[in-house]
């Protein structure tokens, strides 16, 4: 039988209350990193999220005893030829804060047009148990970067994230409009589907 226990790869409180959101109703026991400060922290060195997401569930994976989830999400920006990327989180430097990090963002993005605004959210979440990985799933959504923040909902880039088909910054989106439509709200619901059909087959 599948392991009831599943662990978040993550101390980030946002993404925890999110993922915790889109994972609900199945038969796991969900905790998360901060309840196991043992396992040490695992060091990003991937140059893509996939490489980022593998590494993580597979390093912690080797010493917890259910399936860990991992991922690794961030923005991609056209005018700045994919940055942040897989520096979203660390964007403004080793303090970085969501607010320094929106800050250069926009500073970067100064002058630039709307049409070059373009970008995109991009979330790979990765499964493994035992130091294997089950496997990798992963969402994306476009949309544009706003010249200010506008909306105070969601945490990192949501602010000056703008939506087009809902004409909202994520920043203004009730977290399950945002669930809906955002990467890793495509990202987890595929895992929640993998989840469980394999509970159900294996139970």
């Amino acid at each position: 039988m599948i392991e009831s226990r599943l662990l978040l790869a993550t101390t980030n409180r946002g993404k925890i209350r999110e993922l915790k959101k889109l994972l609900l109703g199945l038969p796991f026991k969900i905790e998360s990193l901060d309840k196991y400060p043992e396992f040490g922290r695992y060091r990003e060195t991937g140059q893509t999220f996939e490489e980022n997401s593998r590494g993580k569930s597979l390093f912690y994976s080797r010493s917890y005893p259910g399936l860990v989830l991992a991922e690794d999400s961030g923005l991609e920006v056209e005018a700045l030829d994919g940055q942040p990327g897989v520096y979203s989180a660390r964007f403004s430097g080793s303090r970085a804060t969501d607010e320094k990090n929106i800050r250069k963002l926009l500073r970067l993005l100064k002058g630039v047009p709307w049409p070059r605004r373009r970008a995109r959210f991009v979330c790979v979440a990765s499964l493994a148990k035992q130091g294997r990985i089950v496997k990798c799933f992963r969402g994306s959504v476009s949309g544009y970067i706003l010249n200010e923040p506008d909306g105070r909902n969601g945490f990192g880039y949501d602010p000056v994230f703008y939506y087009p088909p809902l004409k909202k910054s994520f920043a203004r989106l009730r977290a399950e409009e945002k669930n809906r439509v955002s990467h890793r709200g495509k990202a987890l619901e595929k895992v929640r589907h993998f989840l469980a059909a394999s509970w159900q087959r294996q139970s």
